[in-house]
């Protein structure tokens, strides 16, 4: 199978289950809704770009499964998007909510949790959307 998420082709890592980045994006495609997008973002999501505003808690919640750091792109309009390093692997389930935009992946700063979590709703987004993959992950 073919994915449209930037590293898909070398998201060869594990978790304990076997599981690699592609099998959770897969899981997560169920899963990102528009409760779970960034709100300013919100309007614009939809189930036909469903990656839209879940970058930084998809990142998170995929540092819990497969370890590694967190780091983010600096955008154009002051944000930043965040994918995932694990073991040298490199992969960023929601980039492509860019469409056809390439990102530059070199020398990004690490994010860390307590920054983006101080913002309440984002912490709440995340919680949401963990739960939500664990109902999947309990769902054959």
């Amino acid at each position: 199978m073919r994915y449209a998420f930037h590293g898909w082709e070398t998201a060869d890592i594990t978790d304990g289950d076997g599981r690699t980045p592609r099998d959770y994006y897969d899981l997560l495609k169920d899963c990102w809704c528009a409760e779970t997008c960034a709100p300013r973002m919100r309007a614009d999501w939809s189930p036909d770009n469903p990656t839209l505003g879940q970058c930084s808690v998809t990142a998170f919640l995929m540092q819990d499964v497969f370890g590694g750091r967190v780091y983010g792109i600096p955008l154009a309009d002051g944000s930043v998007h965040c994918f995932n390093v694990a073991d040298g692997c490199l992969f960023d389930l929601t980039s492509e909510q860019f469409g056809e935009t390439v990102l530059d992946y070199t020398d990004c700063p690490e994010q860390f949790r307590d920054t983006h979590f101080a913002k309440e709703e984002k912490r709440l987004r995340y919680e949401l959307l963990a739960g939500k993959l664990a109902a999947r992950l309990r769902t054959p």
